[in-house]
């Protein structure tokens, strides 16, 4: 019972953990300055718990939904797994596990990766000379902007956005023989349980677990430096980390050129 559990916790964490980390893309770059706010490490481990706690709970209705059956030979015992209820019971449970876990996590994760490719790959940083200027001068002090930082920033960002939009995709896909196959079973009587196509839906599943730390390592150079930071592989760095920045840039810079035309 234990497994079956742990089985469940495991598929149906996974899939709001990667829509968290959406969510949170989706705040830091459609709305930095709440971001500032709301976007912390604190809030981050309180929205991780209450995931975990609220998945936990769903997921123990599958200690009295299964049960174990012990058949005794002559040269030992097998126990398997099976049904406690009668299987049509079952099918509220799959069609709400395959929408709450499945469709509304992607649903979600498309829309909100369609307003970030807006943002980030439709509104260019301005380019002609009036929007574009090194620094402004305020009283009480001077404000210097660097394009080639802001462009640095928004480069770093389609990198991360990229990377989760892939880890997204993948787990769509990788994702979508088992869950598939739970729903098409609860019609069929008998289920289809073809031993191969059983045995591609778990690789699958094992496969989407243990390609992310590659697709991390490919494609983020701050993942790159944390492992090895974690590893020892290097003395740890005296250069501090890069500011959090924003596309609020955008409005500075045409004050600033504003200012400068005066």
């Amino acid at each position: 019972l234990c497994i079956t559990y742990l089985q469940y916790l495991g598929i149906n964490i996974s899939a709001w953990s990667i829509t968290a980390f959406t969510v949170e893309r989706y705040i830091a770059i459609c709305h930095a300055i709440k971001a500032q706010l709301l976007c912390t490490v604190s809030r981050a481990k309180r929205i991780i718990s209450s995931l975990w706690l609220f998945t936990s709970l769903y997921c123990l209705m599958w200690f009295f939904l299964v049960d174990t059956t012990q058949v005794t030979f002559s040269d030992g015992a097998q126990v398997s797994c099976g049904y406690r209820v009668s299987r049509s019971l079952y099918m509220p449970i799959y069609f709400l596990d395959f929408a709450v876990f499945y469709v509304i996590p992607l649903g979600l994760a498309t829309v909100l990766y369609g307003l970030i490719a807006r943002i980030l790959f439709m509104s260019p940083l301005p380019a002609t000379p009036q929007h574009s200027c090194l620094g402004s001068t305020h009283q009480g002090g001077s404000l210097k902007l660097s394009c080639r930082g802001n462009k640095g920033a928004l480069s770093s960002r389609k990198q991360v956005t990229k990377m989760l939009a892939v880890v997204v995709v993948l787990f769509a896909l990788l994702w979508m023989p088992y869950r598939t196959l739970v729903v098409v079973n609860s019609f069929m009587d008998p289920p289809y349980l073809n031993i191969w196509f059983l045995l591609f839906c778990r690789m699958c599943i094992y496969l989407n677990s243990a390609i992310n730390p590659i697709i991390y390592n490919l494609m983020s150079q701050k993942f790159r430096a944390a492992f090895r930071k974690l590893c020892k592989c290097e003395e740890k760095s005296a250069e501090n980390p890069v500011p959090y920045t924003a596309p609020v840039y955008y409005s500075v810079m045409k004050d600033c050129s504003h200012d400068s035309s005066d």
